[in-house]
Formats: structure tokens, sequence, C-alpha cells
């Protein structure tokens, strides 16, 4: 029976006398191991990104034709799906049908113009258009 005692006391006295040894050596090798997998995975990024497999924007369903700022935070865009445009109203938290027409061709702006006048102006014009005014 006091051998049963004597051996859990026995390993505690072991376990106390032996210091954890952590040598700079090993924390060193840690640190570096960790850095080149770091290297790896921005690597492994930048070769997708590159190759063009980061983000599969041309597969998507919606696609955004354009907007126009209407306030400091909201903004009326136009969102194509299919062959109809969707202009729809963007404020925070919050995004609002307000007409679908059928699909368009935009105009070319000219060299050197300013894109969102045109685009308010074309919006503008499609709308009064659809409105009959």
């Amino acid at each position: 029976m006091t051998l049963l005692t004597a051996v859990p006391a026995l390993a505690a006295e072991q376990a106390a006398t032996a210091a954890p040894a952590t040598s700079t050596g090993s924390m060193l090798q840690v640190v570096l191991g960790l850095a080149v997998v770091l290297a790896l995975m921005a690597g492994a990024a930048w070769v997708l990104k590159r190759m063009g497999m980061a983000g599969a924007g041309g597969s998507s369903v919606a696609k955004v034709v354009g907007g126009v700022s209407v306030g400091n935070r909201e903004r009326v865009m136009v969102v194509e799906v299919a062959d109809q445009w969707i202009v729809v109203g963007v404020a925070p938290g919050r995004v609002t049908a307000l007409s679908t027409m059928p699909r368009q061709e935009i105009q070319a702006a000219s060299v050197g113009g300013d894109d969102t006048k045109n685009f308010a102006a074309w919006l503008k014009q499609t709308i009064d258009k659809r409105n009959g005014n």
C-alpha cells in the first residue's frame, strides 16, 4: 500500500525538479514555421488572383449597369438581370425597387466627360420617356 502512495509522490517530485526547457532555438523555429506558412498562403492567394480564379464576376446573375449618388449615403442604381433593368434605390440597410424596364443599349460616353452626369441625364431621360413626359 505504501508503494501505491509513493508512486504519485515520486512523480510529482520529479515534475517539480524538471524545469521546462524552452530554448530560444525552438521559439525561433516556431516563428519561422509560421512565417513560411503565411508566406505560402499569401503566394497562393496572389496566384489565384492573377489567374482570375479569385472571384467569379463574369458568371454573376445580376450586373450593375450604373448608379448616381442622390445623397450622402443614398444612391440610385440600375441593375441588369437577364433582359430586364431594375432601377433600385440604395440606402443604409435598405434596397428598394423603383422601376423595371427592358434592357437597352447604353450610348458610349464622350471621352473626358463626367460619367456621373451622363448617367444621371440618361436615367432622367429614360424615366421621363417611360412615364410619357
